[in-house]
């Protein structure tokens, strides 16, 4: 077996399984999980729509690359929703459709990272917490993750100044999550001109995940995203630049797998090459589907206003006993408590059958400090009645609990 394997550890949502089966469901209250970040809400029609017209063709093997039509819808949206120029972003070259981003956040690590320039082991640098796949990605390619504290003191924003020289030269990829998960924090111009010019300095890869760009609550001041600055930078080749994205979140469309990545020619030339031998193609009829939703932003906004509906109703009634507030975009809310967080999951899954997600199993634990510890994870993907109920059981589980302890 590959012995990188063994350095993998438990998903974040097997480590809670494990932690919630150490103490019995005392509580009589129907389940509440606002753990998993899956949409509930209802998938775009049109995508829909879309999708059963094409089921009479399922006999047609897809092609890897996309179709030409897929590639230029999504290069259609990538021009309207970040002013880029329609005349410098070929469809062809600059877009790849991948089986959902998750599955192309792992593969580009695998396609960029070269074991072979040095006696020590390439860094791939990782922000923290972090989405799960890039530690995967990056340790299964054979580099180090570099794990680059976010949190309250740098607006859970990546220090890139903290970073020192030589491990700059030894930084291959760099994986950037905007909006974050799970804090929700969306960086500035500048964070973005920095770390491009870190990486014409360096010459190392940015990997945006952008797949919660769509959830915001301001309509007036939607995320930022790379390829929208290196747009103003008159970076028009995106060299080094890639961004990924997906309707999972944007179109309720998880179970479809849809998805991109975006930018850099050169290197998605190559990302192609390596997909054809390890990634799979996307369905013609998803392909279809896809067309249609990211043609569509009727859908988008309705969804958004289910999410700002949501955070106004619910952190007000957190913020009675956790540090909490909106963040810029996502779903997700990132709680600060004075418990320990894996206690409080315990106790709140327990007496309440509320099931949250230890913030500290979102990032990882060096030189005895874990960034996330003491945080709680609250995906609001629910009914937004169901999200008000489960924050009423957090906020007694909080009190009960701190009663208790004292």
């Amino acid at each position: 077996m590959n012995p990188q394997l063994e350095r993998l550890q438990d998903y974040p949502f097997t480590k809670l399984a494990r932690l919630l089966k150490q103490v019995p469901l005392q509580s009589e209250l129907s389940p509440i999980a606002l753990t998993i970040g899956e949409p509930q809400h209802p998938s775009a029609q049109v995508a829909i729509d879309a999708l059963q017209e094409q089921l009479a063709y399922l006999n047609k093997y897809p092609s890897t690359q996309g179709s030409d039509a897929l590639r230029e819808a999504i290069a259609a949206w990538l021009c309207r929703r970040y002013g880029l120029a329609s005349a410098t972003f070929d469809p062809a070259s600059n877009v790849l459709p991948v089986v959902g981003s998750r599955e192309a956040l792992f593969a580009i690590a695998q396609a960029v990272v070269n074991n072979s320039v040095s006696a020590q082991p390439p860094l791939v640098i990782i922000p923290s917490p972090f989405y799960q796949i890039y530690e995967g990605a990056a340790i299964m390619a054979g580099a180090e993750p570099l794990y680059l504290t976010c949190s309250k003191e740098t607006d859970f924003l990546p220090d890139l100044d903290a970073i020192s020289h030589a491990q700059w030269q030894r930084c291959q990829l760099i994986y950037i999550c905007n909006p974050s998960n799970p804090t929700g924090a969306v960086p500035p111009k500048a964070f973005y001109e920095q770390l491009i010019e870190l990486a014409d300095q360096y010459d190392f890869i940015i990997a945006s995940d952008e797949c919660y760009s769509e959830i915001y609550f301001d309509e007036t001041q939607p995320p930022l995203g790379l390829l929208e600055v290196c747009r103003a930078l008159g970076r028009d080749d995106y060299y080094r630049c890639l961004v990924f994205n997906s309707l999972s979140k944007r179109s309720n469309l998880a179970g479809m797998r849809s998805g991109f990545v975006a930018g850099c020619s050169a290197t998605i030339k190559h990302f192609l090459r390596y997909r054809t031998y390890h990634g799979s193609a996307m369905p013609n009829h998803h392909q279809v589907a896809s067309i249609a939703a990211w043609g569509d932003e009727a859908h988008v906004i309705e969804n958004r206003c289910l999410y700002r509906e949501k955070m106004l109703k619910v952190v007000p009634i957190l913020q009675l006993v956790a540090e909490v507030s909106i963040p810029p975009a996502g779903f997700c809310l990132w709680l600060r408590t004075p418990i320990n967080d894996q206690q409080l999951v315990q106790y709140a899954y327990q007496h309440f059958n509320l099931k949250l997600l230890p913030g500290q199993y979102l990032a990882r634990t060096i030189g005895g400090e874990n960034p996330s510890e003491n945080y709680i994870r609250m995906a609001l993907v629910q009914p937004i009645e169901v999200c008000v109920e489960g924050a009423h059981r957090f906020v007694a589980a909080v009190n009960a609990l701190s009663n208790s302890n004292s």
